[in-house]
């Protein structure tokens, strides 16, 4: 189940918009669909990728965490949970 184009639009990588990981730049932490079922992250050295559950992006940092090292083909569809 993918989410609306509006929604994707508005998302942005929490690690990356906020807190001291902050990044600079007019519009930090951009996020991309995946394969229907991730949301990942387009900065630099971030990394972080977000799994959508039951249509619903889970945008919680130690969530996108877990990810970090998972090549983007290699992400599992659908995401667990």
């Amino acid at each position: 189940m993918s989410i609306d184009a509006k929604l994707l639009e508005i998302l942005r990588c929490p690690a990356c918009v906020s807190g001291p990981g902050r990044r600079q730049g007019p519009d930090p932490g951009r996020l991309t669909l995946v394969r229907e079922a991730w949301l990942v992250c387009q900065e630099t050295g971030c990394g972080r990728k977000y799994p959508i559950k039951d249509g619903i992006p889970v945008m919680l940092i130690d969530e996108g965490d877990k990810w970090i090292d998972t090549p983007v083909d290699r992400l599992p569809v659908p995401a667990p949970g």
